[in-house]
Parts: structure tokens; sequence; C-alpha cells
């Protein structure tokens, strides 16, 4: 049996390296792509040589990593960095299968005559298909202390398990989240035509309003069934069929390779169910005991599972709280919100603005718009007789400070009883009911509404995602 030369891997290297032939017409991949509003904050960790860290660039499938790895590789080019001190491979190539990250770091070595202390910059792309990558990555780290190390991967559970167990002080986790609504409009060209940012910001925030509520709804509805993925807002073709570029490419993917391979799933139609049964009751409230009667499926293994699917950015659990804001010493019942709302469109067809999985897929879509900053604490509070979507917890003893609910209809304005759980909960904490509750609506803007000693501002769902998007990214831009 032949075993893959060294003559075709370094030729395999040469070719994936494209800019290391100054004469060579090819341009790199993806660099006229619109870049994701993630990638300044990203190119200047990148370039922080201060810290002998390698960055470790973690998502869900298909939301641009590669893309944006690419165009980091082009913007160190343009910024002057020798081409041949740019190196690229993706451990996900077949005939990379097996080699430690050493041995390709070597053979670049090799291939442009470096030494230990030249100044490098070393992209490993899907990394995760390497076993024990996170030890071979730190002993990199500690051994070239000028190479600056890029890692990244899309089974984001055993990734970032592995890099806080074994990188401990070595790599500096960046999540790149599915897109946000304002990065959705921005790529199809329609930002500055449907929403205006007002002078005045709001505290320290800004503040938007929208030009035609009409046509932001409908493209709010475009996002929910496939604007979360970069590729689909591109492409018609996968535009006109989500489900089998969306649930065959990426969800099947996670479900059926990654997990199973990472954790040792046997039963994968279990894992399999459990998914779809989630993914079905999005923005609604499950329990664990429910899960299991309706499955079968011991309650253990379905929290183990929920885990895997957390963590390899599938699903994300919300925790309920009580009308006290307390939160239960053995939380049974949660809310489950999946990562990114246009993988529902993906298994269970695509939805229209009046459906009825409306409600529940415009919170999943608000949800997802708050996975952009790693500091909101947010809960849903669930009592006899009441409930609020979203609280905003903080501080050490994790009080509640805001609280919004989310409609995907105008009725409350007009039928103010469906306040009164709102107000309950609002005569519970002076600190949430010192400025105006936010209730989202279909089409309606009004900021001066008083109902039982309690005042409420009203504002558009599509126009607060793109609000709560829009603002968390602005936060991560680095100073010009």
């Amino acid at each position: 049996m032949l075993n893959i030369a060294k003559e075709d891997i370094l030729a395999r290297l040469v070719f994936d390296n494209p800019w290391w032939d100054a004469l060579s017409a090819r341009k790199i991949a993806f660099e006229d792509k619109p870049r994701r509003s993630y990638f300044a904050a990203f190119q200047q960790i990148l370039k922080d040589t201060s810290l002998r860290r390698a960055v470790v660039l973690m998502g869900p499938r298909r939301v641009g990593k590669t893309v944006m790895v690419y165009q980091s590789i082009k913007d160190l080019l343009d910024a002057g960095v020798p081409a041949k001190n740019v190196f690229y491979v993706s451990l996900e190539t077949p005939i990379y299968t097996g080699l430690p990250l050493e041995k390709l770091l070597n053979y670049f070595q090799e291939l442009q005559g470096h030494g230990r202390d030249a100044q490098l910059y070393v992209y490993f792309d899907e990394v995760q298909y390497l076993p024990n990558w996170e030890v071979h990555l730190k002993s990199l780290v500690d051994s070239y202390p000028s190479y600056r190390f890029i890692a990244t991967g899309s089974a984001a559970a055993a990734l970032r398990l592995k890099s806080q167990e074994s990188g401990a002080g070595r790599f500096t986790d960046y999540v790149l989240p599915p897109l946000t609504f304002a990065e959705y409009l921005r790529f199809i060209g329609r930002d500055n035509e449907l929403i205006q940012k007002l002078h005045e910001p709001d505290g320290e925030h800004s503040r938007y309003i929208a030009k035609d509520i009409n046509a932001l709804n409908q493209e709010f509805v475009n996002y929910l069934n496939y604007g979360g993925y970069p590729e689909a807002v591109f492409s018609s073709t996968v535009r006109t069929d989500p489900s089998q570029y969306i649930k065959s490419d990426i969800i099947d993917k996670v479900l059926l390779r990654d997990l199973p391979s990472l954790y040792g799933i046997s039963d994968i139609q279990e894992l399999n169910r459990l998914f779809t049964t989630l993914a079905y009751n999005t923005g609604n409230e499950v329990s664990l005991d429910e899960l299991s009667k309706t499955s079968g499926v011991a309650k253990n293994t379905i929290r183990r599972y929920i885990e895997y699917l957390e963590a390899a950015f599938l699903i994300r659990r919300v925790e309920r709280i009580d009308q006290n804001a307390k939160r239960f010493k053995r939380a049974a019942a949660f809310k489950v919100y999946l990562n990114n709302p246009s993988m529902r469109a993906a298994l269970f067809g695509s939805i229209q603005a009046d459906a009825s999985a409306m409600g529940a897929l415009t919170e999943t879509a608000i949800y997802s718009q708050w996975q952009h900053t790693q500091q909101a604490e947010l809960f849903y509070a669930r009592w006899n007789g009441g409930e609020v979507d979203i609280v905003h917890m903080s501080g050490s003893d994790l009080k509640p400070n805001w609280a919004v609910e989310v409609k995907w209809s105008d009725r409350p304005h007009q039928s103010r009883g469906e306040l009164d759980n709102c107000v309950a909960f609002l005569q519970k904490h002076p600190a949430v009911a010192a400025r105006p509750m936010l209730i989202t609506s279909r089409t309606i803007t009004d900021k001066q509404v008083h109902y039982k000693g309690m005042d409420f501002e009203f504002r558009p769902a599509s126009l607060y995602a793109y609000t709560v998007g829009a603002n968390l990214l602005e936060e991560l831009s680095p100073p010009v």
C-alpha cells in the first residue's frame, strides 16, 4: 500500500497558499465578499501580539468563519505582511488527514525557509478534525512565541471544552454567531433604505426608526426563513430551497457526524428526534419530564444531549425565574431557542408573516440577536397567571433591571388587558418600572402608553431586533 508522498503534500500546501506566488493571477478566495461586522474586532485581536496566545475562532457551520480567515489574510497582505509569512491549511482536506499540526508547520518552514524567530501568521482551519488538537496547538504556542496561530472550528462543543481544559492561558476564544438582522440588511443593501439612525442617542446606545415598517417586516420574515446564513443571502438557489442547503449541509452534519464522533453517541436517531422536537418548540417552555415521556429517553440522557446541542451552537437554553425574580433550585422547566431562527424553516418549511409560529420565531430571532454579547444575563419570568418573555438580570446578586415582552401583534396596544402580566411583574420590581417597559409590536410605535400606573413603550419587533444587533455590533467596533 502506498503512503501519501511528501512531495504531494508540499504541492497541495503551495496550491492552498496562492499568495506565495507573486506571479499568480489567482485572487484570494472570498476577498470580494462583504465582511461580517465582527471582522474588525477579530483582526484587532489577531494583530495584538503582546499576548502569547492562539486565537480560536469558533461558531456554527456556515456563518462565515473560513471566509473571515481569507479576508483576514488579505488584510495582512494589504498591510504589508510578506506573503511568504502567511500560512493557511484546512484540516478537512483529505491529503492532510492524520498529520500533526507541527508536521504541517514544519513543511511550511521548509518551503519558505523560516526559522523559529520569524514573524509568521499560521491559520489552521477546521482544527477539530485533528484528535487532541488543543494539546498540539498549546505546544506550538509555547515553542514558537513569535508565531501567531489562528485556529477555527465548527464543532464548538469540543472546541470550547478543550480550549478551556488544555489551553488555559494560551488560547483566546472568539465566537462568530449567525448573521444579525442588522448585518442581513447591510448584506442585501437595504439598511439605509429601510432604517434611519437618529442623531440623539438613547443613553449610551443609538436609536433607530423604520422608514417603511411594512418593507422592514417583509425583510424580517425573509431573515427568519434564510437570513442567518451569509451564503443563503447571496445565493438564489439556497433561498429557493433552504431545507436542502441548511438541513443537509448544516444540521445533519452536526447531528449525524460531528456530535456522534466527538461524544461517542450511538443512537443518532434519538438525538435527531430530540433536536427536531426542540426546534419545533423554539420559543416555548419545555421540561425534562415532558421530553422524557414523549421520547421514552431517560432524563439524564436528555440533559446530556441538550448540553451537546447547546455547545454545538444549535440551540440556546434560557432559565426560568418567578414573579419575584428568584431562580428555581431545581430547574425542571426552561425555554429553548434555536441558535439561528432560519433552522426552523429548513426543518418545517418557510413561514409567512401571518403564520401562527411567527410569535415564537420573533422571540427566537430577538434572543438570537442577544447572542452577540457575552454579558447579557437573560431569563424569562413565569408564575401562576403570568409571564414576561425577557428579563435582564445584572449585578452580583442578579437583580432585574429591565424587561421586554415580545409580540408580533398590534393587539396589546388596543387591548390593554394583555399587559396585566407585565404590570404584575413591574409592581414587584420598582427598578424595572423606573423606565417604560418595552412591548414589541408588529407595526406600532408609541413611546407614551400609561396603564395601571405603569409606563410602556411600543416598538415594532423587527425594528427592535435590528436595534439590538446594531448596537451590540457597534460596541464591538474598535476605535478608529
